[in-house]
Parts: C-alpha cells; structure tokens; sequence
C-alpha cells in the first residue's frame, strides 16, 4: 500500500502532534508501506519507533514489535495509548486474567500494534494466531541482539530467522541506535532480508556534551556533578553490583534521590526502581549495564560513567540516552590509568584467547578514546566511519569497510576540528615538549626489535625504560639494553601514557591480533632517525568550569517549573511517567509561546488530538494563571534552538 506524503503528514500531527518527519523517517515509512524490507540504524532518540508505529495507523493490520525488554514494551504502549494509538503487549509479566482481554481484542482486530518478547513470538501456537491476526509487518527493534558481533548478543533473538520462513509475504524491519558493517550484513543475513532498503544515519548526537575528567576522589566528583544540577535526571553506569549498590546509598543519605539498578535485585525491585525513576520519584538511577536499552525517558539530562566502560559501541549506547529530547545534555566519563590495569586482568580470567584479545583490543579504544587530546565527538564518529561535519545525504555503501573499525585506533580527521561540545574543544588541554621522551620510547621499541627478532607489548616496554627487574627482562637480556633505565624521569604511568598518544599519533602501531605488541611505523621511524620535535599533550584532569551548553531552548523558566509540576500531578493520576504527557520540549515551548487558544496549543510540538481533547484545557488555565501575576516574556528569535540530529540515507545495497 501507498499512502501519499499529506496523509502521511495528517497522521503525524493526529496522532503524535509533530507538524514535519525527521530527515529519512519518511523514506523509511514510505518503504514500509510499498513492501519492501528495511533495515535503519538511527542513533538513541533518532525517532525509530515512528518507523513503524506510522505505518501501523495508514493500513489495516497487525504490526508486530519484537522487543527485547518487558520495561520497554510498557513505556512505549503507554505512550501509543495515551496517543490514541490501539496499542498493546504481551509478556510474562501479565497475569492470565490480564492477558486474556488483550487476546480477545487480537483476535477482534482492535489493536494495529503488538508488542512481544522473541520467545513468546516463536511459541508455534502463537506463530499460528499471528497468520489469523492479518500480521502486515515484523519490526525487530534493538536489531543488533541477533549479532554474535553486536556488542549485545541475544542467543533469543537467533530463533527469528526462521521468521522469513513462515511468513515469506510480510516484509520486515530492523532497527538499531549501533550496528557496524559487519553487525549489519550479519542482520541482513539472520533474519533473511530481501533486498533491503538500508538507511544508517549521522552518529553525531549535537545536543551531547563529552567530558572526560581524571578520576579524583570520584563519589565528591559525583557530588559535585549533581549538586550543579539540583533538577536534572541521569544514569550513572557502574561496573560493579556492588558498587552501584554503595553509589546509590551514599547519595541518598546526602539528599539526592537515587536508587540502583542491576541483575542481583529480585525482577520486583528492579521494575519498582526503574518505574520510580521513568515517573521522576527518583531522580539518579545508579547502574550496572543491564539498565537502560530502550529506555524511553526524553529527559535524561546526563549520563555519568563512574567506571571505565568495555567497549565503545556500549558507551556511545549508553551515552545516547541523554538527551533524547533534544536538549542539551551532558556525559562524563571519569578516567584513571590504573583503570585499565584493573580491567586486564579481568579479561585475562577468560577462557577463550580469541575472545580475550578481542575484549583486549576493545579495551584500549575506549582507553585511546579517554586519552586523546583531539575532538572527542570525532574520534567516536571516526570509530563508526564518519567524518564530524561530512555530509549525510548521498549515496553511501552499507558494505563499505569505513563503517566499522576494527583496528583499535579510530579513523582521524583530516584536519584538526572543533565541535564545541567535548572538553577538548571547550578547554583545550596543555601540551608540552616531549620530543626527549619520545625519542627514548621510540628508541627502546627499537633496540627491543633490533635484539630479539620480535616486539613487545607498551608495558613491557615501560618496565625496561623504568629499569625493572623481572623475569622477562633478566630472560630475554633486555637490562642489557642500551635504553634500560633511561627513563626514571618518569612514572610507569606516565610512561605508559606516553607510549599510548605515541600510538595514537601513528609514531607507533599496536597490533591487537598480536598480544597489542607495539611496533615503529614509516612515521616513527623518521621522527627517530630526525629527531623530528613531538609535541604531546598533558593527561586529563578534574574539570575546571563549564562553558555554556548549546540548543537549548530559551523560555519562561519559572513557567516551566509550574507545567512541570502539573505534568507530575497528571502523570501520577494516570500512573503512567510523565513524559508520556507530554515531553520536556513541548513543555519549554508552551513557556515560550505561551499558547492561549486550543488552536495555538495544538501548534505547540507533541500535541495530537488526543493530547489537545485531554490536556489542553487544563495547561491553558496554568498558562493563563501564571500570566495574571507574571508578565509575559520575550525571546530572541535565535534563541529557540532544539538540536536535530541528521541522519543520513544509504540506498539500497
């Protein structure tokens, strides 16, 4: 079926009070619509679920969501819901008493979409009532779970391959926020996609701020963090059970409402922490990995990494669920080198050597990513292929080798840039001579090759420019060297941090199918045999002031307070969290255009129908009462600013 763009467009502002598509989510429903298989990888917030929720309003039908977490599917049937949308979900969750209705209403044809788990889905029963029901699409969200490559591999999500099978008419859809090329073509290839319509979008999350800051008595960083931000809401990613258990407690006895969420609470108390911070009850959510995929809190306003995390796929993940909105938000990793000594010796625990040195070389992407001194949103669209301020829209390959990176080291700007919203380039870090202790770091690489026929690893070459004395030194008649213990100018951290910008400058490769060894590359060479000048850059410290964010939009603050009360009094009314009223957006518009009409409210971005019959009145009289004591405001014309992420289109392979 063909719906023409005006229908297209009339359902869009009905049901869910948007006045335009986002770049390419057009495209992508207009495939949908003609029957052909998609695949789109749009970053956290990109606005995938429209992808096929529009579809499931312009034709008769089932479209069926295949979702991974029971959380998810209720946060996003009850935003369809209080949309107008017939929506519904089925999962373990639900008693039988409140399943069967919403088998009854199936069978009846009175919901156009469903969400389910992959192993309720694949039950051969329920395979039979989906033919019954007119399924008319399959959208498998959080696409890269089927990928033994992807960064978040469900053994569940295998069984739909055989999907393909069973319903050979009904196209398909996969959605992810990261998927490389190799994720990709292994999405395609496991749920069996013809000849797909491939859309993968800009990486660039524009509203983000990316900090790194040196990890310095790091609950007091924590602190420090929150305090500045007494209104805001986040995640703060843990490694550890127990340290997301200790976190959350600390700041709740210093007066920030926290909670924790990981695998070792009872489903009860995990559900109740999450529905507690998705409602606003509980301002930080205190985390291990296992929360936040799917996630559909707009608000999130930061995300903090407390410890190093394992990969840069998970990261940029877990990053994209600030901002969602749009607004600007903020990241913060906090970083220590001794970081990444800790972590090894986890990955040495595992068994396979194949999937260590993977996890290995993994690891010292997000240490490069840490450390580097250039523009850290470049460096993370590097490592997925793109170039920061490159055009998006065009032809671009979905099998091109540059979209994913595998060499441990990120794919460079041409030239340096300056995004404006990493710490890099809001507060340039010191550098400083280091052509002396270059040229020994090149020259112990050097002699270490010119001796023994065969590299070494940057610590074991920290160890003999230190002038340790170990048992591979003393085997391998390294302390005879000319450059053992030359280096005692420097720590061993120092050193070693040297070793890794001297990678990251390409003065040195590390091989990470072999042991991460180090080697001199052509450039290396030459700035050893010239004595070239190498400028090096100062490890990153404890942040200094922070310069202002960027897209915000300018509005009547205490307005906005006053809706944001009232939002929190509906939603609690309604149990249901209170951005599925309406969103942090919708609410700075209204304290900015102070809308005074149902015809001018509608205008405002998120109100649909449904939204205008149920809460229109009630926001217009908040407006209007706090206009009787509060004059009105004016605002700037530039000052309204919400940050767009554009995604760019990839035709079909």
């Amino acid at each position: 079926m063909n719906a023409r763009p005006d229908q297209l467009r009339a359902l869009l502002k009905q049901y869910f009070g948007f006045a335009s598509f986002r770049p390419w989510q057009a495209d992508i429903i207009g495939d949908t619509l003609a029957g052909k298989d998609v695949i789109a990888v749009l970053p956290t917030g990109g606005g995938k679920s429209l992808c096929f929720q529009l579809p499931a309003l312009a034709r008769p039908g089932l479209t069926v969501v295949v979702s991974p977490l029971i959380a998810l599917m209720k946060d996003q049937v009850d935003g369809l819901r209080a949309a107008g949308v017939a929506a519904t979900f089925l999962n373990s969750s639900l008693a039988p008493a409140e399943a069967r209705p919403r088998l009854r209403g199936l069978h009846q044809g009175e919901f156009r979409l469903l969400y389910v788990a992959p192993e309720r889905l694949m039950l051969s029963g329920f395979l039979e009532d989906l033919k019954r029901w007119r399924t008319n699409l399959f959208a498998v969200d959080e696409a890269h779970c089927i990928s033994e490559w992807g960064h978040d591999f469900r053994p569940e999500y295998r069984q739909l391959s055989a999907l393909r099978g069973l319903f050979p008419e009904v196209p398909m859809m996969a959605l992810t926020a990261t998927a490389t090329e190799r994720v990709r073509r292994d999405i395609v290839g496991q749920l069996h996609l013809r000849e797909p319509a491939c859309y993968v979008a800009s990486f660039d999350r524009p509203n983000l701020t990316y900090r790194v800051s040196a990890k310095t008595g790091a609950y007091r960083q924590v602190l420090d963090f929150l305090r500045a931000r007494p209104r805001d809401s986040g995640i703060i990613y843990c490694q550890a059970r127990r340290t997301a258990e200790l976190l959350a407690g600390k700041l709740s006895a210093d007066g920030v409402s926290a909670a924790p969420y990981h695998a070792g609470l009872n489903a009860p108390e995990r559900t109740r922490n999450q529905e507690a911070f998705l409602r606003d009850a509980v301002r930080v959510v205190c985390a291990t990995i296992a929360f936040g995929m799917g996630i559909n809190k707009p608000n999130v306003r930061f995300v903090i990494h407390y410890d190093l995390p394992k990969n840069l796929e998970g990261y940029y993940q877990e990053t994209g669920r600030a901002g969602r909105d749009g607004l600007p938000s903020d990241c913060l990793l906090l970083f220590s080198p001794g970081d990444r000594v800790k972590y090894s010796r986890f990955l040495d625990e595992k068994p396979d050597p194949q999937e260590r040195e993977i996890a290995r070389a993994q690891l010292e992407q997000v240490i490069h990513y840490a450390e580097t001194a250039t523009c850290r949103r470049a460096f993370l669209l590097g490592y997925f292929g793109e170039k920061l301020g490159a055009p998006t829209a065009g032809p671009r390959n979905p099998a091109a080798p540059a979209a994913s990176n595998t060499s441990g080291e990120p794919n460079a700007p041409a030239e340096p840039v300056n995004c404006g919203g990493c710490d890099n380039c809001l507060t340039p870090r010191q550098t400083w001579d280091g052509t002396v202790a270059a040229q020994k770091f090149l020259s112990c690489v050097y002699r270490i090759r010119e001796k023994t026929r065969f590299g070494v690893g940057i610590q074991h070459v920290v160890e003999i420019l230190c002038g340790a004395d170990t048992e591979k030194i003393r085997r391998w008649g390294h302390h005879r060297l000319s450059t053992y213990g030359i280096g005692l100018e420097h720590s061993r951290a120092e050193w070693s941090a040297i070793g890794r910008e001297l990678v990251r400058l390409e003065l040195l490769r590390q091989d990470a199918a072999r042991f991460n060894i180090v080697e001199l590359t052509e450039a290396g060479r030459a700035a050893l045999r010239l004595r070239q000048k190498i400028t090096l850059t100062r490890p990153v410290t404890a942040p200094g002031p922070e310069k202002r964010r960027i897209g915000d939009i300018a509005c009547d603050e205490a307005l906005f307070e006053r809706l944001r009360v009232l939002r929190r009094r509906l939603a609690d009314e309604r149990g249901v969290p209170s951005y599925i009223v309406f969103s942090d957006v919708s609410l700075r518009q209204m304290a900015r255009f102070y809308p005074r009409t149902p015809a001018e409210f509608s205008r405002i971005s998120g109100v649909g129908d449904a939204k205008l019959r149920e809460f229109g009145a009630v926001f217009l009289d908040e407006i209007a009462a706090h206009l009787r004591t509060h004059p009105r405001q004016i605002f700037a014309a530039d000052s309204f600013s919400v940050v767009a992420t554009p995604p760019g289109r990839v035709p079909e392979a």
